[in-house]
């Protein structure tokens, strides 16, 4: 009894190690979140960015959080980065440049973040570039565009986005071929102090006024933190001018927008270098896409149905977590994505984190792919591939309408009345 009962033993005991063994083997090949990729045994990848969460940039700030977040749930559930799940360590700036510094230094010497990504705007974008080119990471980004920040010729910097000094290109090009007796004749031109604005007016005013349009104002930038728009916005009707080039983002193009409705000045054309991309954080504020008819914005690289890399898995994602159309879509979404797709290439061709290499994959005058088109960095790591598109709101979407070659629809010119 005693030998039959220690066989039964050694075969329970045989069969419990079988079982340990197999669950070990289960938990090693698993993946955190049910995610379906990445493995449990390797240390996850830690990336950190400086973000708009709170103050005067919050809503294009949180479309960037939301196209980080997107790729980082789709590459997880590809299996990870180099086969590690990957972690945002995403902090608030509440839009000011002082904490941008102290953010990143915080990131990189405390958090010990394995990667960064970039902040929203030009001015912040800028106020990151030198701290985290000191401690040597790569510092990509989807706004931040400038010459400002090209001329420092930081060998760690990387925009995948268009350069700011070409937005406006194309609707200068678009006004001046139209015929002379359709042409506008004057032009207004009002901004914020921002160097993402203050690029791009004084480069399309020199355009337009070597076209023929007179300009009837060229307004003196006005501070970013500015909430009351009335003065600004009575100046503009005052001028009186057929066209207006607003340079803002979000809250004062609203503001803008609702001023010119209220006062029943409707000009022949309405672009802004910003807030008009920003979906329904544009177009609900100002009363509904009727509204927002007509009105143009200038972008590059991407619309809504474009055959670029990656654009039918981004839109399905976006749809599926926050709903809506993609014309509810702030475009900071796609070109947070786009960073993250740069990034995600860059690694797995140094097939490292290590930021040395990566910077090294970047400058290795290789062609990456993004939902914005081709991408290849020059020596200041402007994206030397973007093309420049002029966006319109029509009939409830905000489509491509110049240049004719990858027009959705020939633009709306003169801009319609507003809606009663």
């Amino acid at each position: 009894m005693i030998a039959h009962s220690t066989r039964k033993i050694g075969k329970f005991l045989s069969i419990a190690v079988i079982a340990i063994i197999a669950l070990s083997a289960c938990a090693q090949s698993g993946t955190p979140n049910g995610n379906g990729g990445g493995n449990q045994t390797l240390p996850p990848i830690k990336i950190g960015a400086s973000l708009a969460i709170t103050g005067d940039r919050a809503p294009d700030g949180k479309a960037i959080q939301q196209g980080y977040e997107l790729w980082r749930d789709d590459i997880n559930k590809r299996g990870g980065l180099l086969g590690r799940q990957v972690v945002l360590d995403i902090v608030s700036d509440n839009s000011d440049a002082k904490q941008v510094v102290t953010n990143y230094k915080k990131l990189i010497s405390v958090d010990k973040v394995d990667l960064v990504l970039g902040p929203f705007s030009s001015a912040l974008t800028f106020a990151g570039a030198p701290v985290v080119d000191s401690y040597g990471y790569a510092y990509i980004a989807g706004t931040g565009g400038i010459d400002k920040i090209y001329n420092l010729h930081l060998k760690t910097y990387f925009n995948v986005s268009l350069p700011i000094r070409s937005y406006l290109d194309t609707f200068a090009d678009y006004m001046l071929s139209l015929p002379q007796d359709k042409r506008p004749k004057t032009a207004a031109y009002i901004g914020e102090d921002n160097p993402f604005v203050t690029l791009q007016l004084p480069n399309v005013q020199k355009k337009l006024e070597a076209g023929g349009i007179t300009t009837v104002l060229s307004a003196p930038p006005y501070p970013e933190e500015t909430t009351d728009y009335t003065a600004l916005v009575q100046k503009v009707v005052n001028s009186k001018a057929d066209i207006v080039v607003l340079g803002t983002h979000v809250a004062d193009a609203v503001a803008f927008v609702k001023g010119f409705k209220q006062n029943k000045f409707n000009p022949m054309a309405i672009i802004a270098t910003g807030g008009p991309d920003g979906g329904k954080d544009f177009y609900q504020p100002i009363g509904g896409t009727q509204v927002a008819e007509g009105i143009f914005v200038p972008n590059g690289g991407w619309f809504d149905g474009i055959k670029t890399y990656q654009n039918d898995v981004f839109t399905q994602e976006y749809l599926a977590k926050y709903g809506g159309t993609m014309a509810d879509m702030n475009s900071g979404v796609m070109q947070a994505y786009s960073v993250g797709q740069i990034l995600e290439q860059a690694v797995k061709a140094a097939n490292s984190v290590d930021n040395a290499k990566v910077i090294a994959a970047l400058h290795s005058d290789t062609t990456f792919n993004s939902l914005q088109g081709p991408v290849k960095f020059d020596a200041d790591g402007a994206n030397t591939l973007a093309v420049p598109f002029l966006f319109q709101w029509q009939q409830g979407k905000l489509i491509v309408v110049y240049p004719a070659n990858s027009a959705q629809a020939l633009p709306q010119f003169p801009k319609s009345p507003w809606p009663a």
